[in-house]
């Protein structure tokens, strides 16, 4: 049983190694972050805080906490940290139930726009416990339509905003947002999962000096291991505290935590600001090649490490070789698969598809800048997807793609 387990520990590893991965919300941990969170910090059960632990044993546990809380705090500058919650839905849930009753109002962005499931989806613990008012994009540019989060805000008088998105590729501006909740006096949430290593190396603006929540995961652009963070004033750190835990979560995950530290230190380095910036260089050339190719580029660029692609809209335009076709998110995902590149298939501003089919595909290059790959390698990445959506039933030309596309990876190792 155990070879078997190690056996597809290492199937696995051969499959990110000889595949190219734009999935928006994957990246690769360091060999130092792997061992962290393989330590045997997972044997301890450390339930509660450092020097209020429900357990002995945790004078070393409390250490590593403490490390990892004061990296935080001064990575983000931030008041207050929580390097507790397993994920970053957890870390939402965190805030939400540290301030808010079942039934409050709350604004977030919808998910069709660009949104997460946790910030109000019907199907979602969020959309569920409590009353979430979605705001959009205009439909004309495909941009967040501050207007009409002021409009939705005086209208419903929220008692918080989330902010922050899973698939939106242009600059957020925070401020714009704090003002209107200050505004209406509503709190503000911001969600950093995406762009938490941007907002570090300063390629985007920090909420954290205008939002009273700050959350986020560990594993996407901060490339650490998997998991979440809660930056807040020091107004809330007690009731986020007891929010987390005992309010949501039991013990710690030790290891990870310590992988987060870990995270937090590489963060701080020369190298990781360079890194970020080739993400945000990569992002806009691979961008900008799909719309030489013909693409709908959703809000028509990028300023961040994503960016959507609009099929439905690529094919009814009549200046690309897919027009007139019939092509969703699900189509090309799966095709792109069997040539050894991965993403995944996205709604759309608007979309009529279901999300199982969508009307498109978001493309993210933080793990291929992980690689080494820079903007020749990202445009020649375009041209591979594009072939693959053209020639998408010939399976004889996808696997040779792949065959193609493993030789390529071997040039730039993951470890």
């Amino acid at each position: 049983m155990e070879n078997h387990i190690f056996g597809l520990i290492k199937e696995e590893k051969n499959r990110q190694e000889s595949t190219i991965n734009l999935i928006a919300s994957e990246n690769y941990a360091s060999k130092a972050v792997l061992e962290a969170t393989g330590s045997v910090l997972t044997n301890k059960y450390a339930e509660g805080y450092p020097g209020k632990r429900y357990y002995s044993g945790c004078e070393t546990i409390d250490k590593i906490e403490d490390y990892a809380k004061d990296l935080g705090k001064k990575l983000f500058e931030a008041d207050h940290v929580n390097v507790q919650p397993h994920s970053g839905s957890q870390a939402n849930m965190a805030v939400y139930l540290s301030i808010l009753k079942p039934g409050d109002t709350v604004l977030g962005m919808g998910l069709g726009s660009g949104g997460h499931l946790t910030h109000g989806h019907k199907i979602n613990f969020s959309g569920k416990i409590f009353n979430f008012v979605p705001y959009n994009v205009n439909p004309e540019n495909e941009l967040i339509d501050y207007n009409e989060i002021e409009i939705l805000t005086n209208q419903h008088q929220p008692k918080l905003i989330v902010a922050g998105a899973s698939a939106y590729s242009r600059i957020i501006d925070f401020a714009a947002i704090s003002k209107i909740a200050k505004d209406n006096n509503a709190l503000l949430m911001t969600d950093i999962a995406h762009i938490a290593g941007l907002v570090i190396a300063g390629l985007h603006p920090s909420p954290v000096s205008v939002a009273d929540f700050v959350t986020s995961t560990t594993h996407k652009t901060l490339r650490g291991p998997r998991g979440g963070l809660i930056l807040s004033t020091a107004e809330y750190g007690q009731k986020l505290d007891r929010s987390v835990m005992p309010g949501s979560q039991g013990g710690p995950l030790m290891h990870s935590i310590a992988a987060k530290a870990v995270a937090f230190e590489e963060a701080q380095t020369p190298a990781f600001k360079e890194y970020q910036k080739q993400v945000v260089l990569n992002s806009k050339a691979m961008c900008t090649e799909f719309k030489n190719l013909g693409y709908h580029i959703v809000s028509n660029g990028t300023d961040n490490h994503v960016f959507l692609i609009n099929l439905k809209k690529t094919c009814n335009s009549s200046n690309n070789e897919l027009s007139g076709q019939e092509i969703t998110g699900d189509i090309v995902e799966r095709a792109l698969e069997k040539a050894g590149i991965t993403l995944n298939r996205n709604s759309v501003p608007f979309d009529t598809e279901s999300p199982l089919i969508t009307s498109g595909i978001r493309i993210g290059t933080p793990a291929i800048t992980t690689r080494g790959f820079k903007e020749n390698e990202v445009k020649q990445i375009a041209h591979w997807v594009h072939e693959v959506i053209k020639k998408r039933n010939d399976e004889m030309f996808l696997q040779n793609l792949k065959e193609e596309i493993n030789i390529f990876c071997k040039n730039f190792p993951i470890y």
